[in-house]
């Protein structure tokens, strides 16, 4: 078997297992985080920070909420991290953005933070933080989910189906996840370019 058939197979697996259940609960949650007129906060570092801005685009574009990902903002996360140091670096971010009980955080994370593992330790200081302001926490995380999956109120992992494809399945899911998230009739509140083209 090739290697892109092997990939291509564990994705399909991937999809046959996910918790679709989880991903319905997620909708829910960001539905009332929009009634409420709440923020989401998309953290996540290395490739999952990518998808964030990603993700801040289609959920500020396609369901209308406010979005925000501190990563977009290269100027503060290094001045932060120089200054304060790496694992303060989103926590301090939400301070000054007022993070509050009806705003979300959403982490996208291969892992999902681990303290003791010294493991994205910036984001769970900052999903501590979000449990002490009573901000709803969701997320999209690989293996366990780690701390994410721990306090979290609805999160979604994706079922590891090979120990040497974790990251780029991980990733690759977390679009797969928001997309499916931002077309939900729940929550999709504007066509997309290509879809209102065709009609």
């Amino acid at each position: 078997m090739s290697y892109a058939q092997q990939h291509v197979n564990e994705a399909i697996d991937i999809l046959n297992k996910l918790d679709v259940g989880a991903i319905e609960r997620m909708a829910d949650l960001l539905v009332g985080i929009k009634q409420d007129g709440g923020r989401i906060f998309f953290l996540g570092v290395g490739g999952s920070a990518g998808n964030c801005s990603h993700a801040v685009n289609d959920f500020r574009k396609i369901v209308g909420i406010e979005s925000y990902a501190p990563t977009d903002n290269v100027s503060e996360l290094t001045a932060r991290t120089n200054d304060e140091g790496w694992a303060t670096i989103f926590v301090e971010w939400l301070k000054t953005s007022k993070l509050s009980a009806k705003d979300a955080l959403f982490i996208l994370s291969v892992g999902g933070g681990n303290l003791e593992k010294n493991i994205s330790p910036n984001l769970v200081m900052a999903l501590q933080y979000a449990k002490t302001v009573g901000a709803k926490v969701t997320g999209i995380v690989g293996r366990d989910g780690g701390y994410t999956a721990q306090v979290a109120d609805a999160c979604v992992i994706v079922p590891t189906v090979n120990a040497e494809t974790i990251t780029p399945h991980s990733e690759a899911f977390q679009a797969v996840v928001w997309h499916l998230l931002v077309s939900h009739p729940k929550l999709k509140a504007n066509e997309t370019k290509w879809e209102s083209a065709v009609k």
